[in-house]
Order: C-alpha cells, then structure tokens, then sequence
C-alpha cells in the first residue's frame, strides 16, 4: 500500500485558478497522483498526460461526467496520453490522435506509471459509427390531417419550427411525435456534438458512449426556466441544448409559463445560449427544431364545428395572449390541425405514405442545402443570416409582388419577411427547382396565417 500524510494526517491541494468551479469529483485521481509524486512514493514523466476520475475509498476509479469534451480539449492541448475510469474508455476512445488508457485502481495505475505493470491503451477499433434508424411513430400511423403532415416534411427539409394548434385529440401530439422518423440520419460530426452535451450533462447512457440517433425532448408544461434553458449555481445544459441538432417538443404550449417561454427568444434567432452566474458564465449550442402544440382556447373547441367553445372571447383572447407576438415571430409554420372525419378514423389507412418516402425527400433537400452552404457554417434553410436569405433567396418580379402582397396586407414584421423567404427556399428545394416561384413562395406564405 502505499504510506498516509505525516503527524497531521492532512494534505492541502491547491487548485488553481481560484475562480474557476472545482465541484467535480473528476480530480480525485490528479490529487491522488499528485500526493504520490511529492511524497516519492512513486516517480514518472507527467508530461503530455492528462488524468481524470474519481476514487471510491478502497482505490477503484468511478465513472465521471464531461470525458469527451475534455479528451477533445486534451487532443487540441497537445497531450499525448488520456487516462480515464474504465467505465469512461469507450467514451473517451471517440477521440482520435490521443492513447487512452483505461484504469481500473489507483494501485495498478501506479505500478503502470512505475513500469511494474502495462495497462493496455483502449483499442480504438472497437468504436463504430452507425447512424442508426429512430424508433419513433411512423408518419403512416396518422389518420388524414395531409396539410399538417406536408408541413412536417417541409420543417424537417430546411429545420424549420413549427407550431400546430388545434381542438384537443386531433392528433398534434402524434405529428410530433413522428417528426424524429423523417428527419436525415445524424452524421458523426452531428453525433459528437449532442455527446459531448450529454455527457456534460450527466445523461449519457452507460452503455452507449455515442449517441447515433437525434435527441427528442418533451418538457413538462411546468418546467422552470433553468431546467429549460440551463442554469443552476454550477450551470448545466437545459432541454434546449439536450434537443441540439434534433427536436423540442413543447405541448400545451400556452400552459407554459409566459416568462419561461420568453427565455427562448435568444437560442431561437442564435442557436445557442450564454448561461452567466457571478462566478463565470458558459456557452452551450442550442440549435433545435421547435414543435410546439397548444389548443385554440382554454375548452379547446373555438373554431371546431362538431364542437361548442364554452369560452368567452375575453377567455379566448387573454388565452392566446399567454404567446408573445416575438416568440410566433420566431416560429416558421403555422399549421391549423383539425378535428379528423369519422370517415377517415374508420378508414384502413392503406394509402398513407411511410415515414421512410418522405425521409427520402427530406434528405434530398438536405443534400442540397449542404452543397449550398458548404464552407459557410450553415447546415440547413432556417439557419441562413439575412445576408445569406438576400443570396440564396432572390425572387424575380412576379414572386417579389407577391411577397409585397402579402407584407402589406398581413401587416408582417421583418422577421417574419426572411421566414417566409426560407421556407419558400426549403419548398423550393423539395422540387428541386433552382429558383423560388410563385406556388413556392404562396405555400409559404400560408404558414404564416396565425401572425
């Protein structure tokens, strides 16, 4: 074993800087090694290594939270060797141009160091990438509701947000949920970025050290603040970075509280969020789909003919007035889903078109907005700057009288102005056609008829 502190019994461990939070048990391990190496009990060369992890009190290492992004930063810092918990190896092995050495103990690590003992590094070639399929609701599974969908294939194309409102069990719920199974498989760049948030975050799963497949995320409609956009006295990703590169799902959107959905403003124009607390403030990405849901009144039954709204129009109006007009401001369609037929419920459902065709199409457009944007730090239609929108998005004379048209008449902000051009490009785009027409941009612009 090997020899405690001297008389006092006490070891103090500096860290510095001082500013910087320490409430990880990821410097168990360095504290350990540090008290060995000053106390000579053991010698080795510390540089170019980096050590992470936690001890349980009889030595074995712990599983810790944030492996990836610091074996990245490691990769960057020039180090050349990475040892972590075994439990974290896989995780870590994501990383190329670094040795991960896997540790079980502090004892064997020691004779490692000492060259009594050889750890094997992690064989990297057991991590393999597979975007692999979402097993979510396939888009077949929902009776009628064709415009609802049609809007669902075009927010998926060009990453669009998306707010359905209807009478209750009409089925946005189930639109929602079957967003996932139409999106494009994530790509491994795609895939470190959710990672390396989930792993910061504490949420990856023990057995998988990759995740392949695009995150939903469906908050409670009592959620607070910081468990939305993150927080807390140590921050952490909220639901807005955990749903990055994939979908946000908010239902009974307007039970939400008004001051939490204000929050979003920010991560919806800038795909990100800056969490500030006294002692530093950190960066997290928050580029996600909004799927909204929310009914028309509190009864839920304004406007639905089969149904008489109980609500006055003071109710109705202060109901839908929970919504600020910047947030729908910031949602690209808004699709009127109705109350389904009988006809349609009785029906077999035999003609509606899988998840898999209209993923096809998705990917289509996809590939072309990539060739578009490429070398230009844009994925998809919903991300371009206004500069990028004057590019991409020229119109001729007869589709720019039209936007006049319909700027004028329906009194539009000039957010809402580029939203409609991006959505007409990602139409544009699912037709493979060069240029925005009239029916592309006249598709567009009746997403917009809840502004």
């Amino acid at each position: 074993g090997f020899k405690p502190p001297h008389q006092s019994g006490r070891v103090t461990v500096n860290l510095a800087p001082a500013d910087l939070p320490k409430n990880t048990p990821i410097y168990d391990l360095p504290m350990a090694l540090g008290f060995l190496l000053a106390t000579e009990q053991i010698s080795f060369d510390y540089r170019k290594k980096l050590f992470i992890g936690e001890l349980a009190l009889d030595g074995s290492t712990r599983r810790v939270q944030g492996v990836l992004p610091i074996a990245l930063y490691a990769k960057e810092q020039g180090f050349e060797e990475i040892y972590v918990p075994r439990e974290n190896a896989y995780e870590a092995g994501l990383v190329l141009g670094i040795d991960v050495i896997p540790v079980g103990n502090l004892f064997d690590l020691a004779k490692h160091l000492s060259g009594e003992k050889h750890i094997e590094p992690f064989v990297r070639e057991e991590v393999i990438f597979s975007n692999e399929e979402y097993e979510g609701l396939d888009m077949s599974y929902v009776l009628g509701q064709e415009h609802a969908k049609r809007a669902l294939e075009i927010a998926a194309a060009g990453g669009h947000n998306t707010l359905f409102i209807g009478p209750p069990g009409s089925g946005k719920t189930l639109l929602a949920k079957t967003l996932p199974t139409i999106l494009p498989k994530l790509d491994l760049e795609e895939s470190l970025e959710i990672t390396k948030i989930f792993s910061i975050a504490g949420r990856l799963p023990k057995d998988k050290a990759l995740i392949m497949t695009r995150p939903f995320r469906a908050p409670h409609h009592s959620a607070s603040a910081v468990s939305l956009v993150g927080g807390g006295s140590f921050p952490k990703p909220g639901e807005i970075s955990l749903a990055h590169r994939g979908v946000l799902f908010l239902d009974e959107f307007a039970e939400f509280s008004r001051s939490v959905l204000e929050n979003l403003r920010q991560p919806l124009e800038d795909g990100d969020i800056t969490v500030s607390r006294a002692k530093g403030s950190l960066h997290f990405p928050a580029r996600f789909m909004l799927v909204a849901a929310m009914n028309p009144c509190p009864c839920g039954h304004a406007g639905d003919p089969e149904r008489i709204c109980s609500c006055s129009p003071f109710q109705v109006v202060r109901y839908r007035q929970k919504i600020s007009g910047p947030i729908l401001d910031r949602i690209d369609l808004h699709i009127e889903v109705p109350r389904v037929k009988f006809e349609k419920l009785e029906g077999k459902n035999t003609g509606a078109e899988k998840s898999e065709s209209i993923r096809a199409r998705v990917e289509s457009a996809r590939a072309i907005q990539r060739k578009r944007f490429e070398n230009k730090g844009c994925h998809t239609n919903a991300e371009m700057t206004s500069h990028m929108v004057k590019e991409f998005c020229a119109l001729n004379d007869e589709t720019r009288e039209v936007l006049r048209n319909a700027v004028t008449s329906l009194k539009l902000s000039a957010r809402a102005y580029m939203r409609i051009l991006k959505v007409a490009r990602t139409i544009a785009d699912l037709s493979s056609a060069p240029t925005i027409e009239v029916p592309h941009l006249a598709e567009a612009i009746q997403y917009r008829f809840k502004e």
